[in-house]
């Protein structure tokens, strides 16, 4: 074994082997999804070994899972190889996933999709295991089609500041796609469009967080360009269902999830100001480059293929997360 270290409260995974039906495998376990991925997935009885370098992630996304006795966690990063003896399932979240982490961990980024991806393809091959991919919307870039439907093949500046993320994930999507098609392992692409709640990081820099933790600290909320562009919403509750309901489908080509309803990013504000019932004014900045100006997915494919469409308007999700982020506010900042 590589750099393996067993976190104070949680028993190891690769030292032994529990004799459970289902096992499954998840990468990047400590972040926002990859928490979220783990409750689900011990709710439903099963035993989940779960792998961090904590580079981005977080002990306190775990910590009610300490006692668990069918969760296990390692800390290490899957750039490395490792074994977690024969395992059912792979979920390979791993990897920075806001602007200020990616381009923070540039290298490390490219990395974790090309080396880290091969790692955990490795081993849902030697294992038989099926294999999901958590790929993203940034692989359409800044787009010129409007919705974005799986079959667009994107604006992507590939040496600009955002590549070291969007290259790394298109780069991920070509290598798992090559490892279905030459080596027969069964695969999984979920493009994830934009989600929030519960556990997103309050410093990872993404709208909704970045919004939140300034309106309730009563901040000016930071809004760049002229706020008129789009995104899209999705609670992570919405969002895990339907990587689950994709995980257990046949479909091995990309599926976007994400929520079809768009909001400016000054819509968005206002609905933060109103969820926090915060007096923030609004402090306009320059937009960062390749910052895309819309973003928004066609989930016909996902209704089509999974009976999957979000559930959770943007007002509830915002009036869902709003203890954990005050809570954020209360015990200091770096939290």
């Amino acid at each position: 074994m590589i750099g393996f270290r067993l976190l104070i409260g949680f028993h190891t995974c690769f030292s032994e082997y529990y004799p459970v039906t289902f096992r499954v495998l998840i990468t990047g376990v400590a972040g926002f999804l990859g928490s979220h991925l783990a409750d689900r997935l011990l709710g439903e009885g099963f035993s989940v070994i779960g792998v961090d370098n904590l580079s981005t992630g977080t002990l306190e996304n775990l910590a009610h899972l300490a006692n668990e006795q069918r969760f296990c966690f390692e800390e290490h990063d899957i750039c490395l190889p490792f074994d977690p003896g024969q395992v059912d399932y792979v979920f390979n979240l791993a990897s920075p996933a806001s602007p200020p982490e990616y381009l923070r961990l540039a290298i490390e980024t490219l990395r974790v999709g090309s080396a880290g991806t091969e790692n955990t393809l490795e081993i849902a091959r030697k294992s038989g295991a099926a294999y999901l991919h958590a790929s993203t919307s940034e692989c359409y870039g800044d787009p010129l089609e409007h919705p974005q439907s799986e079959s667009y093949w994107g604006n992507v500046n590939p040496v600009g500041p955002r590549s070291v993320y969007d290259e790394a994930k298109r780069y991920a999507e070509a290598l798992v796609m090559a490892y279905h098609r030459s080596r027969s392992v069964d695969t999984r692409l979920v493009r994830i469009f934009n989600t929030y709640g519960p556990r997103l990081l309050p410093s990872d820099g993404r709208v909704i967080s970045n919004f939140m933790m300034q309106a309730v600290r009563g901040e000016p909320l930071t809004v760049y360009g002229s706020g008129n562009q789009t995104r899209s919403f999705c609670y992570v509750d919405d969002l895990i269902e339907g990587i689950l309901l994709l995980s257990r489908s046949n479909e091995h080509l990309p599926v976007n999830l994400g929520n079809p309803t768009e909001f400016s990013i000054l819509e968005c504000a206002q609905a933060v100001l109103e969820a926090t019932n915060s007096k923030s004014r609004l402090q306009f900045e320059s937009l960062p480059e390749d910052d895309p100006t819309r973003r928004c997915p066609d989930i016909a494919k996902a209704r089509t293929l999974l009976g999957w469409e979000p559930k959770i308007p943007l007002k509830e999700g915002l009036a869902r997360s709003l203890s954990f982020f005050r809570s954020k506010v209360l015990v200091g900042p770096g939290a």
